[in-house]
């Protein structure tokens, strides 16, 4: 026995001392600029829990309550916390999840309030409350329990500080629901005292999602009492609403350690994830993998910068990679879209793809950042298609939830295509686009028979939207159906990325919704906020041609004509009586910066030589759409691409045609920039004579030589080099920088 437990001390020593290298002298973490708060008051609807980069666990407080603000589980507004579950989103519209809810217990408080569904909860305050990345700690103040998190990928674990109590006390609640979210069926087994395992099944935002666990402890519990629908039971149990209450006896500072595997397939691959993930009970080893994960990434982009544009830009980039998610175990086992159990041969499968959103400026930042893991998300959504016989269109959990307008896989499978990660099937991936391009549902049959998507009597009809959403995914298949050497595909698809002229009404000059007989509506008000618009009006859908561009100023009547168009949708403010809807934020004129349709509109200056107008309006969106705060997002921060058109952005350019590979210039917000990228490469941007009234570029030199160009292709990127803008207070309007044709694709080598 000697043996064995000096055996298990070496081992624990090595555990201890066995770290991520340690960084060089004087650099700092870029960690303590994270600031998972932000978001999670206001409209931002982020969590401020434990995560790694793209995890399946995303371990974080929840209020309890249910409500708009709190379809992450938190608000920071709040002031009570009713446990911890181990799956959230980050910043959607739709609330689902929350599963597996864990809260410590003791007997000093057992106050219960119908708000919360009556379930045990502690006041909580912000000031004994930490976030950085992949830890998590607050003191829950009623019970004197201290509740510290941090995860693996597939793994969760708590460690909880506890008081002298005697009836110390830990509740697992698997029909706690919150939201959209709802049980149809769990299950929990107490294998012996240190284990438990189980799954939850339930219907929500995802119909039919499914996660199974297995959740050890490292002290055994004395005893235990299980519930079916607030009804004591014994041994296991099955049913709609079950929980187990584990019962301890604690000296002070007392720990418990809880860590919670999970899958999606079965209870062997949550075993398998405690095994792979999680062999010991050591919390620190946890939470400095979690720390090192994080620094590793973010890494990727080292700034010169003010402590507080550090803080926004280094949490942007953070929120950039809390989706997709991670799906499969480890040895490939998932839940398809098809509800079968399924396994990924060669690649992790990821879901949660917000794909009306990210595929404008979240995927293309993949690209530059996470090429492996693009070619992951790719065999990822040719997946969901073998499973379903469709992309997927807004996907989690292994279920399509068909929410929001598109066929947005296929640019992110396009881009991913030119820009060289081709570890996936290209003729599998087209007939994938071609089938979600061609099938008969979203009223994609209406508009290949008029050419546009018409009025109907659907509450949510979304029919100009859908006609210029389509119309883009349409390009972006013509130009893979060209590299393939498909021509009839590439001229049925260049032809049908037109449709978005069906749509423009040269009277009104806007997108005009139009009816089945080829007239377009009556009473048509553009700043309206009607059913024929996607989230948005008629001046925040107008410009949502970003493959055509050139031909949406020449609709209108040219240079000029579009100009003053442009500055109306930044000057136009809503009226006192304009009833906003909610998503409809970060308002500057008609521009809604709080939502993805706009995100692009400012960039548009550069196509009509006036790129000091994108340079004004860019840096004002970075300085006051983004703040170091808990409120410091100015609308949903949807799965990555709020965060993403920061990151873009404040580098100096910006995706507007998302497949096209290249990134039209903005305004560069920092003093230096480094991209580091494979192959120990890198691409550094360095702004001369920057700061906060030197906003405007006056020349822009590219390894040595000066360029006359708004433009940047990704290839230049990943090549490595030295990207110079000169900046001064005064528009530099003498220097005509031409423009990427946004109808062509620019994937080679750029030659003057």
């Amino acid at each position: 026995m000697k043996k064995i437990g000096l055996l298990y001390g070496c081992c624990l020593f090595f555990l201890l001392h066995c770290k991520e290298p340690k960084l060089p002298l004087g650099q700092v973490k870029l960690t303590q600029f994270v600031n998972p708060f932000i978001g999670t008051d206001g409209p931002g609807n982020t969590y401020p829990g434990a995560t790694v980069p793209f995890g399946m666990v995303q371990l974080s407080p929840d209020i309890g309550i249910p409500g708009w603000d709190r379809i992450a589980g938190y608000f920071y507004q709040d002031s009570i916390i009713s446990g911890f579950s181990h799956m959230h989103l980050s910043g959607t519209g739709a609330g689902d999840l929350y599963d597996i809810l864990v809260m410590p217990t003791n007997s000093r408080f057992s106050k219960r309030i119908e708000a919360n569904n009556f379930k045990p909860f502690s006041r909580f305050s912000h000031q004994k409350e930490t976030a950085t990345p992949g830890y998590y700690a607050v003191d829950l103040l009623d019970y004197g329990i201290k509740a510290e998190l941090t995860t693996t990928e597939r793994t969760g674990i708590h460690r909880y500080t506890f008081p002298k109590d005697d009836n110390s006390q830990i509740h697992i609640d698997l029909g706690y629901a919150l939201n959209w979210d709802s049980p149809t069926e769990t299950h929990i087994r107490a294998v012996n005292n240190t284990t438990l395992e189980g799954y939850r099944k339930s219907t929500g935002w995802a119909k039919d999602q499914q996660v199974y666990f297995v959740i050890k402890v490292s002290k055994p519990f004395k005893a235990y009492q299980l519930y079916k629908n607030d009804s004591l039971t014994s041994a296991q149990v099955t049913g709609k609403n079950t929980k187990i209450i584990l019962d301890y006896a604690t000296d002070e500072g007392d720990e418990i350690i809880l860590k919670t595997g999970i899958s999606t397939a079965n209870i062997k691959g949550a075993y398998i994830s405690l095994e792979k993930e999680a062999a010991h009970f050591n919390f620190e080893i946890f939470k400095n993998k979690a720390e090192n994960r994080w620094e590793t990434q973010l890494r990727k982009i080292e700034i010169t910068a003010d402590e507080t544009k550090k803080q926004i830009f280094y949490t942007m980039l953070y929120q950039s990679m809390l989706a997709p998610t991670l799906l499969s175990d480890h040895n490939g086992n998932y839940k398809g879209a098809n509800g079968s159990i399924m396994n990924a041969k060669g690649f992790d499968r990821y879901d949660t793809f917000s794909l009306w959103d990210t595929y404008r400026a979240a995927h293309p930042l993949y690209t530059i950042l996470h090429p492996n893991r693009v070619s992951d998300m790719v065999n990822s959504m040719l997946a969901h298609y073998k499973e379903t016989g469709l992309l997927p269109v807004w996907s989690m959990q292994g279920n399509e939830t068909n929410m929001m307008i598109g066929y947005h896989a296929v640019p992110v499978i396009v881009d991913a295509y030119f820009k060289g990660v081709k570890n996936f099937d290209a003729q599998l991936a087209f007939k994938a686009c071609v089938a979600s391009a061609t099938h008969h549902s979203r009223q994609i049959d209406d508009y290949m028979a008029l050419g546009y998507v018409p009025v109907d009597e659907h509450h949510e009809n979304w029919s100009v939207s859908k006609t210029l959403e389509y119309a883009y995914d349409d390009w972006c298949i013509a130009q893979f159906a060209k590299a393939l050497g498909k021509t009839e595909d590439y001229k049925t698809f260049l032809k049908r990325s037109e449709n978005w002229r069906n749509m423009y009404d040269a009277q009104s000059t806007f997108m005009r919704p139009k009816l089945k007989d080829g007239t377009f509506i009556k009473d048509f008000i553009p700043k309206d906020y009607s059913p024929y618009f996607c989230e948005s009006n008629a001046w925040q859908y107008f410009w949502s041609v970003q493959h055509n561009i050139e031909g949406l100023i020449e609709a209108v009547g040219g240079n000029d004509v579009f100009d003053k168009k442009l500055d109306s949708m930044f000057t136009l403010n809503p009226l006192p009586e304009d009833k906003l809807p909610i998503f409809s934020t970060g308002m500057m004129g008609q521009y809604a910066h709080g939502n993805e349709p706009s995100h692009h509109v400012a960039y548009l200056y550069n196509y009509i030589d006036k790129p000091w107008k994108t340079q004004k309006l860019v840096r004002e969106i970075l300085e006051t759409q983004y703040k170091n705060e808990p409120n410091g997002h100015c609308g949903n921060e949807d799965c990555g691409q709020m965060s993403s058109w920061y990151v873009f952005s404040a580098l100096g350019f910006y995706p507007v045609n998302p497949a096209q590979g290249i990134y039209a210039f903005g305004s560069p917000l920092f003093d230096k920039a480094t991209i580091n990228l494979k192959a120990d490469k890198q691409f550094v941007i360095e702004a001369i004579n920057n700061g906060n009234i030197n906003k405007y570029i006056q020349s822009i030199e590219l390894n040595g030589k000066r360029i006359d160009r708004s433009y940047i292709t990704h290839q230049e990127i990943l090549q490595g080099g030295k990207l110079i803008f000169t900046m001064g207070s005064v528009p530099n309007k003498s220097i005509k920088n031409k423009m990427a044709f946004s109808s062509k694709t620019y994937h080679k080598k750029y030659e003057e």
